[in-house]
C-alpha cells in the first residue's frame, strides 16, 4: 500500500496567523495563536504591530518525510489602536503558544450637557 505524499513550500509565509481583539472596561486585549514561535516582536505607535518568524526544521537526509504541513516563514499583523489606548503601558506575555498583549485604557471624558439660561 502506497500513501500519497503531500508537500507544501517550506518558505511560505504565515498568512493565517489568527488574532482575537476584545475590549474590556479596563483594557484592549489581543490574543494571537503562535504555536512553536520562539521570537515575537511587538511595536506600538498608535498601531499595534505583532511580527515573528518560525524556521523550518532542518531536513534530515536519513529520514523519509511523508507529509509536511507545518508552516514556516514570517508573519506580521497590524491593528490601529483606539484613541483611549495607553500606549506607554503595554504588557505582553506568551503562554502555551498564545501571545497575550494587554493595552490599558484611559478614561475618555464625555462632553457634559450644559444648560443655558435665557433671560427675558
Amino acid at each position: 500500500l502506497s500513501l500519497p505524499r503531500f508537500t507544501f513550500p517550506t518558505n511560505s509565509a504565515f498568512l493565517s496567523t489568527r488574532v482575537d481583539w476584545k475590549e474590556t472596561r479596563e483594557a484592549h486585549v489581543f490574543k494571537a495563536d503562535l504555536p512553536g514561535m520562539k521570537k515575537v516582536e511587538i511595536e506600538v505607535d498608535r498601531v499595534l504591530q505583532i511580527s515573528g518568524e518560525r524556521s523550518v526544521e532542518k531536513e534530515d537526509k536519513n529520514n523519509e518525510w511523508h507529509c509536511v504541513e507545518l508552516s514556516s516563514g514570517k508573519f506580521m499583523r497590524k491593528f490601529r489602536l483606539a484613541e483611549n489606548a495607553k500606549m506607554d503601558q503595554v504588557n505582553a506575555n506568551m503562554e502555551n503558544g498564545v501571545l497575550t498583549v494587554t493595552i490599558p485604557k484611559e478614561e475618555v471624558k464625555k462632553p457634559g450637557v450644559k444648560t443655558i439660561d435665557i433671560s427675558d
